[in-house]
């Protein structure tokens, strides 16, 4: 298992953020859907945590075998999707993620929003993480995909109306109010002989990009959203689901022949019941009736679409 720290600092408050995150995860989950793959939502319901008290359980379906490496295609079936599970427990989150084939894959993330510029060593309250395992990702300098580059997301060039902040400017974090940080625990497990290492690293790289990029769009959106209540934004999230979801499902029932040529070359769905499949590609298989080779995926705690 490979566990790092993220701190991302946004020249926003820890208040304010409540709103944008949840409007920047229901915009950008409906951006990214499309040609059969994308977020659809199972559900979204209150919860309640012993220790944070009231919350939000938001459990959804990610669907995105085209954005794999050929490396993964060649042992994922045709029929792929990673489980999401959120627990928003503001301001704690935690997110996990699960393949339904692959009983040792799991990612976790551990979130707390603080108002400071990533400076707390000890945010989860067990133990200080390693300096080592610490990453700070800047949102204004950090290199993102080019396909996810936009001008208008440019926040050296961005200016919110509304709050009149803007642009960032190199050596912001250190002098710039409001901030906040976004401290992220995550850990990354692939547990399967040959493939731990790469895989886990290329976990990693993905979770890096998504990172930066939603939190560029929080901050670039925010004139957006700046001025929504609870009870508003509350209510974008469900329309917006809702056309996510039609979106994913329509493209899936209309795809056809055409699209064959960019599946993986395995041609149906497959579950970890399939053993035969499961050793023809070399995964090696678990006995189900163990309840520990499942328990990792089972603790009550989600690339969440975009983590939160």
């Amino acid at each position: 298992m490979l566990m790092k720290e993220y701190r991302i600092c946004m020249p926003l408050t820890v208040e304010e953020y409540k709103i944008g995150q949840l409007y920047m995860i229901s915009k950008h989950s409906c951006e990214q859907s499309g040609g059969g793959e994308g977020v659809e939502v199972v559900r979204n319901e209150p919860d309640i945590h012993p220790q944070h008290g009231p919350g939000q359980l938001t459990e959804k379906r990610i669907y995105l075998t085209s954005k794999l490496p050929s490396w993964i295609k060649a042992f994922v079936p045709r029929v792929f999707y990673v489980t999401e599970k959120a627990w928003n427990f503001y301001p704690y989150t935690i997110t996990e993620y699960s393949v339904s084939f692959v009983p040792r894959f799991s990612i976790r993330i551990e979130t707390r929003f603080e108002n400071n510029n990533g400076s707390n060593n000890n945010v989860f309250g067990d133990k200080p993480t390693p300096e080592g395992d610490v990453c700070f990702l800047d949102i204004l300098a950090d290199p993102i995909p080019d396909k996810h580059y936009k001008e208008s997301e440019d926040l050296s060039l961005w200016r919110s109306n509304k709050t009149n902040r803007g642009p960032l400017e190199k050596g912001w974090r250190d002098n710039h109010s409001p901030i906040m940080c976004s401290y992220k625990r995550v850990q990354c497990s692939f547990e399967v002989y040959g493939f731990q290492t790469r895989t886990e690293d290329f976990l990693h790289r993905i979770v890096k990009d998504i990172l930066l990029v939603g939190h560029r769009e929080a901050v670039a959106w925010v004139d957006e959203w700046h001025g929504l209540s609870l009870e508003e934004v509350r209510e974008y999230e469900k329309t917006m689901q809702e056309k996510t979801n039609s979106k994913v499902k329509s493209n899936q029932n209309n795809s056809g022949p055409q699209d064959s040529c960019d599946r993986p070359a395995i041609s149906r769905s497959i579950s970890v019941t399939d053993e035969r499949s499961l050793k023809k590609m070399g995964v090696p298989t678990v006995d189900m009736s163990d309840k520990s080779a499942s328990s990792v995926l089972h603790c009550p705690i989600r690339l969440n679409s975009t983590p939160e």
